[in-house]
């Protein structure tokens, strides 16, 4: 083969590797972000957020975790999940001065997050923490007995430090699946939640909803790796959970530009349960 059929070839290949890329982006950016009821509903109140923001203070809010929290599978900084959910509650908070630190940490199971937590967290002064665990655990360990203690005692740290927190449990992919640890990781997740009194934000069934009832494949919601989460599944998960923290306020006193603007925010469209 000559050296310009070579190379027409390999143009040819890398053009249609483009469209294709493209399609595909332009099939996430086309799809609405769509959430079963449940998801959008936390089992608590969080009260220290509800009274930073009616006293007009600053809201700190830390996300700690693994990659995820991190943003394996972003294309940007600005698309990983902490990042759009900053912006997602300073839509609905225009009056509020709200910064959320990224202290996600890839490869990482809650022993090593409890290694950190305290220069990584509590020393943050946090208002309200989002800690996501237990992908790494199911992946990496055969069995899931020891993983309880330590999310146990992670627990009792955040909230010692008096701020509102919410486990987020693993994400719904094939490789997750596989593993036979993950129902088992998902009813220790929320037993220990139940126990503690914090609300879980359950990613991996807002994950399920999607693939299942919406049909939406696995190639569009996850990265090329299908374990890690895309630009689309970060910014859905992030509105969703932004529309969970707002419902889970009590109502707001003060001005108007310390309440909930709907309007200014992402919306989430709910299924009907009678679909």
């Amino acid at each position: 083969m000559s050296e310009l059929r070579i190379l027409a070839v390999a143009i040819a290949a890398a053009t249609a590797i483009a469209a294709a890329a493209q399609a595909e982006d332009g099939k996430r950016q086309a799809l609405e972000c769509v959430a079963p009821p449940e998801t959008t509903h936390l089992s608590t109140t969080l009260s220290r957020v509800a009274s930073r923001l009616e006293r007009r203070e600053g809201l700190t809010i830390v996300a700690i975790g693994s990659s995820s929290t991190e943003g394996a599978g972003a294309s940007t900084p600005q698309a990983t999940y902490p990042s759009r959910l900053e912006a997602e509650l300073r839509a609905r908070f225009p009056g509020a001065r709200i910064t959320l630190l990224n202290r996600g940490a890839g490869g990482e199971d809650a022993r090593e997050m409890l290694d950190r937590m305290d220069r990584d967290v509590r020393d943050q002064n946090p208002d309200l923490v989002l800690w996501q665990v237990g992908t790494n655990a199911v992946l990496s360990y055969d069995g899931i007995a020891r993983q309880a203690p330590m999310i146990q005692e992670g627990l009792k740290r955040l909230l010692k430090t008096g701020a509102d927190v919410v486990l987020i449990d693993p994400q719904y992919a094939p490789k997750v699946l596989r593993d036979p640890d993950t129902g088992p990781m998902l009813a220790l997740i929320e037993a220990i939640a139940k126990e503690e009194g914090v609300p879980v934000f359950h990613r991996f069934e807002l994950m399920r909803y999607w693939h299942e009832k919406r049909a939406i494949p696995f190639e569009t919601f996850l990265s090329p790796d299908l374990l890690h989460m895309n630009d689309w599944s970060y910014g859905c998960w992030a509105t969703t959970l932004a529309a969970a923290i707002t419902e889970a306020l009590p109502p707001v006193k003060g001005d108007a530009s310390a309440v909930a603007s709907a309007s200014a925010a992402t919306p989430v469209k709910l299924d009907n349960p009678a679909r």
